[in-house]
């Protein structure tokens, strides 16, 4: 068959696959800076109905919360009204600056990173960034937990769930290293065993439990952080 004259076949152009170093260096031994607990989660596909059994088994006296949900921006307003309407905790999407509270729920913006900063005083506040996307993500669990690990380090509870992927593995393996302690779904329970799966081979997860045991394994964690107070 003659090659047709005048068609340029270029290759596919694939985006780079940035690591969390694009958007923050880690800075592993340092001490937490505060004493408040703090709860990240990160999920993707299957994530928003796994967020929402999660959340709304959670009462309302809990840590504050942080989450990296794969979602484009425009849907993650709505996303943290809705489960606002369903959950004893308040949820809202994270705003640059804002201080972490107990019992309200920080959802990343889909525009940008969520990372964590510490406060004018003693406690934390919410960072946003606008740097490129980390695992091809923005926001990326990765960076949100590396900036967890940085700053809040053995403060920190690490929940990793269902997902494609295997953003947040290795920075659940830096919160390890920081102190905190993880949970990762289990294969059952996901939609997608890949974000777990990959935290669970890189021996980041301390505990591998069914979405349905999640939500009860942090209130009890939580508690003995207070009784160890």
């Amino acid at each position: 068959m003659p090659r047709k004259e005048g068609l340029d076949f270029k290759p596919l152009e694939v985006a780079p696959s940035h690591t969390a170093d694009a958007i923050l260096p880690r800075q592993p031994g340092r001490l937490a800076l505060g004493r408040q607990a703090v709860i990240a989660i990160g999920s993707s596909t299957g994530g928003t109905e796994a967020l929402r059994v999660l959340l709304t088994a959670l009462p309302e006296q809990m840590p504050p919360i942080i989450i990296t949900q794969h979602m484009p921006e425009m849907f993650t307003k709505s996303f943290a009204a809705r489960l606002d309407s369903l959950c004893k905790l308040r949820v809202k999407e994270a705003e640059d600056g804002e201080r972490l509270q107990p019992g309200v729920v920080y959802i990343a913006p889909g525009h940008s990173h969520l990372l964590i900063k510490p406060a004018s005083t003693i406690g934390y506040a919410i960072s946003l960034h606008q740097g490129p996307p980390v695992n091809r993500h923005k926001p990326s669990v990765d960076v949100m937990f590396r900036a967890a690990a940085n700053v809040i380090g053995r403060n920190a509870i690490g929940v990793i769930l269902t997902g494609m992927g295997r953003d947040g593995a290795s920075g659940m393996g830096e919160l390890k290293e920081a102190g905190a302690h993880n949970i990762a779904q289990d294969e059952a329970s996901c939609v997608v065993f890949g974000m777990p799966k990959e935290a669970i081979a890189l021996g980041a997860a301390h505990e591998v439990l069914p979405l349905n045991n999640i939500a009860a394994r942090l209130i009890a964690l939580c508690s003995q952080r207070q009784h160890q107070d």
